[in-house]
C-alpha cells in the first residue's frame, strides 16, 4: 500500500487525478478495515453477551422470597434437574449467619419491632380513607426472606373449609377444601401429632401456646359462659367456637417459611438465592416472559428463565411488577408511558383485607404483659431468650381466640377473636400506658373492595394502595355486632376478678352511632390485603390467572 502511494505522488501533473484517486481507495480500505473490526466487535459483543444470559439463565426465575416463594424454591430444587433463581427486594432474615443476632425476627414476643421498621418493611400506606375519618392507614408488609412470615404474629389459621368450596364454585377449580387439605397435612409437623386434619411430617412446624397465663383462661372461661362452645383445633372438625391457638412458632423461635422452607434447600446447587434485589421488569418476547431485569448494588442486570417466570410478591408488589412491565389495564399504562404488552383490567383490582378493632379492658391486677415492657425486665426476658430460646419472649402471646357467628343464619363463622393479655397502641408504635387485656376482632368476609395503581413507572415509587374501607353498610354493621359480642364475653363471671373500666371503646360509648363513629376512627388493619390477582376462569374478565395460577 506504501508503495503504490508513493509511486503516484512521483507521476507527472497530469496525474494528479490518480494521486486523489488513491486517497479515496485508502480511505476505502482503511474503512473497510475499521468495518471489519467493528463487526468482529460487534459479533465478540453479542457472543458475551450470550454468554452473560446463558450464565444468567435458570428453568425458573421467582420473583419475591416471602411465604409463597420460599416454599416455591424448595419444592422446585428437591428436583435436580431444575434450577431455580430466587430473588429478594429485603435483606436476609439473619445476621452474620445467626437467627439470634437478628432477635427483632426470631424473637416472637418481638413481633412488633418488625411492623414498625422499615429495614424488613414496605412500609406502604394508603390513601386517605373517606368511610374512615379520612385516615390515611399504614400497611406493614414483608421485605425480608421470609417476606410477612418474618414479620406476622404466627398465628396459624387454614380458613374455613367452606371458604375453600366457594372460591372453587366461583371459578377456582380444584381449590376445594378436600383438595387442599392433603397439602396443608404436607405442609405440616404439628407437636400434637398427626391425625385427620393434622401434619406429622411437614417442614412447617405447628406448636400450642405454653404460657397458661390466667387472662387466657379467663376469656376461654367467659366465651363458654356466654354460651359458645369449646373446640380443641381451630384448624380442624370444627373451627366454630373459641380455644387454643396454632402458632408457627418451633422451639421458642419464630417458625417463618425462610425457617421452614428456603434454608433447608439453600446449599443445594441448582438453588441461586439473592438479597436486596429489586426487580423492575418482566421481559418478554411477544406475550411470553423470558426472563426478568433486576438492580442489585446499583447494577442493571437480567435473568433468564426457560421454563417459567413465577411472581410471588403478595397482593401489592406482584401487580405493581404485571404493571410495570405493561400487564394491566391499557389505558392506565398509557398515561404513565408505559408499552403495553398485555391489556388485562384485573391487574391490580378487587384488593380485599380484614380490618380489626381493638376492644380493650383495664385489668385490676398486675399481670398483664405491662411489666413486662418495662427496661429492666425486657433485659431479662431477652437475655432468657438468647440463651435457652424460653420464657415470656418464646412466644406472641396471642395464644387464644375463636370463631363465632354475627347471627343467626350465618352458615358459618364470621367474626374472628384473639386475645391478648396485653395492650396494643398503634400496631405497636406507641408504648401501653397501663395494666390492661384487649381483645382483636374483627369481620372475615368484609364486602368493601379497593385496587391499587401505579403512581408512576418508576419501580422505587410506592403504587397508590385504595382499599375502599367501609364503603359496604354490611361491613359496619357487622363491625357493630363484633363490638356488641366482645363487650358481651367481657361481662362474664370469668373476668370478675380481672375486670377494671373499659379503656375503649369507653362506657360512653353505647348507641349505634357512637359505636358506628368509634369503629370509623379506631379499626385498622389485620394485615391481610389479597386479591389482586385473581383467579378465576378465562370467562371472567376480572381474572389476571387460571386455576393453575397461569396467566388467563
Amino acid at each position: 500500500m506504501s508503495y503504490l502511494i508513493n509511486g503516484v505522488q512521483r507521476c507527472c501533473p497530469v496525474n494528479q487525478m490518480h494521486k486523489v484517486t488513491g486517497a479515496v481507495f485508502k480511505a476505502r480500505l482503511v474503512r473497510n478495515t475499521w468495518g471489519i473490526k467493528e463487526q468482529q466487535l460487534k459479533i465478540s459483543r453479542a457472543l458475551s453477551q450470550l454468554s452473560s444470559e446463558k450464565t444468567n439463565s435458570y428453568d425458573y426465575v421467582i420473583v419475591g422470597a416471602g411465604s409463597a416463594g420460599c416454599v416455591l424454591a424448595n419444592r422446585l430444587t428437591e428436583d435436580p434437574h431444575n434450577t431455580v433463581l430466587l430473588l429478594e427486594a429485603g435483606p436476609k432474615d439473619t445476621l452474620l449467619g445467626s437467627k439470634r443476632l437478628l432477635w427483632k425476627i426470631h424473637m416472637p414476643a418481638a413481633l412488633t419491632y418488625n411492623l414498625c421498621d422499615e429495614k424488613y418493611n414496605w412500609y406502604y400506606h394508603t390513601t386517605s380513607q373517606k368511610h374512615m375519618d379520612n385516615r390515611i392507614m399504614y400497611w406493614p408488609r414483608g421485605r425480608v426472606w421470609g417476606g410477612s412470615s418474618s414479620l406476622n404474629a404466627m398465628v396459624y389459621i387454614r380458613g374455613h373449609a367452606e371458604d375453600y368450596n366457594r372460591w372453587s364454585r366461583e371459578g377456582a377449580i380444584g381449590w376445594d377444601y378436600d383438595h387442599c387439605l392433603p397439602y396443608f397435612k404436607k405442609a405440616q409437623t404439628h407437636e400434637l401429632g398427626s391425625d385427620q386434619y393434622r401434619g406429622g411430617k411437614g417442614p412447617l412446624y405447628v406448636s400450642r401456646g405454653k404460657t397458661n397465663h390466667p387472662l387466657h383462661q379467663a376469656f376461654l372461661d367467659a366465651a363458654q359462659q356466654a354460651g359458645y362452645p369449646f373446640t380443641d383445633d381451630m384448624n380442624g372438625y370444627q373451627q366454630e367456637g373459641f380455644g387454643w391457638m396454632d402458632m408457627t412458632i418451633h422451639q421458642g423461635k419464630r417458625w417463618s417459611t425462610a425457617s421452614a422452607y428456603l434454608r433447608p434447600a439453600i446449599s443445594r446447587p441448582n438453588l441461586s438465592v439473592t438479597e436486596r434485589t429489586l426487580v423492575t421488569k418482566i421481559l418478554f418476547q411477544g406475550t411470553k416472559s423470558i426472563g426478568v431485569e433486576y438492580v442489585k448494588n446499583g447494577q442493571r442486570e437480567k435473568a433468564f428463565a426457560t421454563k417459567e417466570v413465577i411472581l410471588s410478591g403478595g397482593a401489592i408488589n406482584s401487580p405493581q411488577l404485571l404493571m410495570l412491565s405493561g400487564i394491566g389495564n391499557a389505558d392506565d399504562l398509557k398515561k404513565l408511558g408505559i408499552p403495553v404488552v398485555c391489556h388485562l383490567p384485573g391487574v391490580g383490582q378487587n384488593l380485599q383485607d380484614h380490618l380489626e378493632v381493638y376492644v380493650q379492658q383495664k385489668c385490676t391486677k398486675p399481670i398483664t404483659l405491662y411489666s413486662a415492657q418495662k427496661p429492666v425486665n425486657m433485659v431479662r426476658i431477652g437475655l432468657e431468650w438468647l440463651w435457652k430460646s424460653t420464657g415470656e419472649g418464646a412466644t406472641a402471646h396471642l395464644e387464644s381466640g375463636g370463631f363465632i357467628r354475627s347471627q343467626p343464619g350465618v352458615p358459618h363463622p364470621d367474626i374472628q377473636f384473639h386475645f391478648l393479655p396485653s395492650q396494643v397502641i398503634d400496631h405497636g408504635r406507641v408504648a401501653s400506658t397501663m395494666e390492661a387485656y384487649q381483645v382483636h376482632v374483627g369481620p372475615m368476609r368484609s364486602t368493601s373492595v379497593g385496587w391499587l395503581k401505579l403512581k408512576s413507572a418508576d419501580p422505587t415509587d410506592h403504587p397508590i394502595i385504595e382499599p375502599n374501607y367501609m364503603s359496604a353498610e354490611r361491613d359496619i354493621w357487622e363491625f357493630r355486632q363484633c363490638i356488641k359480642l366482645t363487650r358481651e364475653i367481657f361481662a362474664q363471671k370469668a373476668f370478675e376478678n380481672f375486670r377494671g373500666p373499659e379503656i375503649q371503646p369507653g362506657n360512653h360509648v353505647q348507641s349505634d352511632k357512637e359505636i358506628d363513629a368509634f369503629i370509623r376512627h379506631k379499626s385498622d388493619t389485620a394485615y391481610h390485603p389479597s386479591c389482586t390477582c385473581k383467579m378465576g376462569q378465562p370467562s371472567d374478565s376480572t381474572a389476571v390467572v387460571d386455576p393453575q395460577t397461569k396467566r388467563n
